[in-house]
């Protein structure tokens, strides 16, 4: 997929939402911003916890957030954390499918700007 000016304008909204990460533990701070089909932008960070099963990643903070709002149909995501970035892990994928298998997944790999579509990162999501 290409990536585009509201990618990466997305992933700036994520980045800035990094710095007030909760992460005392692991020091890796993550943003993420969530943007509806509407364009509203819901940003999420990682909130750890010393009971480390408790800790919440920024793209299921960000999902939260959203669904609180009322929120339902994502077009896009950005995910920021350490020093390059990274895609969303195993468990934030699954919760992100359950809204948007389709989604725009922006990160960076290696400095460089990446996207790709949520199918791609979870070709075999689960399902019911």
């Amino acid at each position: 997929m290409e990536i585009n000016e509201a990618d990466l304008e997305l992933y700036e909204i994520a980045r800035l939402a990094a710095v007030v990460a909760y992460a005392p533990y692991s020091n890796f701070a993550v943003g993420a911003a969530l943007r509806t089909a509407d364009g509203t932008v819901f940003k999420g960070v990682n909130v750890e916890n010393a009971s480390f099963g408790l800790t919440i990643c920024a793209e299921r903070s960000a999902v939260v957030a959203a669904v609180a709002s009322g929120a339902r149909e994502f077009d896009a995501i950005a995910v920021h954390g350490g020093a390059s970035s990274v895609p969303p892990c195993g468990s934030c994928r699954q919760v992100l499918a359950e809204f948007a298998p389709k989604l725009r997944v922006i990160w960076r790999r290696d400095g460089a700007p990446v996207v790709s579509s949520l199918d791609d990162l979870l070709p075999e999501r689960f399902q019911l």
